[in-house]
């Protein structure tokens, strides 16, 4: 074989290694989600006094109650904040508890409840996060990549990624019906499809203590 025809061979055979090794780390990428939430974000904070403060505004204490809900099941007082809007958030759109508890355990999985900038992401990292994580380009409390879901500032906001995840789950026929698994798995197409079953119990008691007074 003459020394021509061995660097050719040796230059295929890296091309197919290459390509190799690039599909397995950056796989096929899923189609975008289309940007169809009519949730208006700023509205919802700006006639929600609580869910302001809870994502970090300034507000007046509110008369009669805590400026921003105590802490429920176990969490920390960021993490019961984030869930407070995920579950307002719910409300305004006129969604059953159900939804509340997907799209909990879906968090509690993702994030535990965690807003996270993620490194990848630049902008994330100039925003209010709790945290960082490295997933691909995935940002916020429900880890939605930002080549698929959105703006790193949307995504970032909890309101936004809450009402992104309900707008989605929505579309997903039977949801309702679904196990809290199944109708997580439907929205976030995770590789780890089993493992919101182990938080839909505490999603539940969350959601229960955080509505106990509605």
């Amino acid at each position: 074989m003459s020394r021509m025809m061995l660097l050719a061979v040796v230059s295929l055979v890296a091309s197919l290694i290459s390509v190799g090794v690039s599909w397995a780390v950056f796989p096929e990428q899923p189609t975008p989600v289309a940007d169809d939430t009519s949730f208006d974000t700023a509205k919802f904070y700006e006639t929600h006094a609580r869910a302001n403060a809870a994502r970090g505004a300034a507000q007046a204490a509110l008369p009669g109650q805590p400026l921003v809900p105590k802490p429920v099941a176990g969490l920390t007082q960021a993490q019961t904040n984030n869930a407070y809007i995920v579950v307002e958030v719910a409300k305004q759109m006129n969604l059953p508890e159900r939804a509340m508890v997907v799209a909990i355990a879906t968090a509690l999985q993702e994030t535990y409840l965690k807003n996270l900038a993620n490194p990848k992401v630049p902008a994330s990292l100039k925003l209010p996060h709790e945290g960082t994580g490295t997933n691909y380009d995935s940002v916020g409390i429900f880890q939605q990549r930002v080549s698929i879901w959105g703006t790193p500032e949307q995504l970032m906001d909890p309101a936004f990624a809450s009402a992104k995840f309900y707008t989605k789950l929505q579309k997903v026929g039977g949801w309702e019906k679904m196990s809290v698994t199944n109708a997580a798995q439907a929205v976030q197409r995770s590789a780890f499809a089993s493992a919101y079953a182990k938080h839909a119990t505490t999603a539940q008691k969350i959601v229960d203590e955080l509505t106990a007074n509605d």
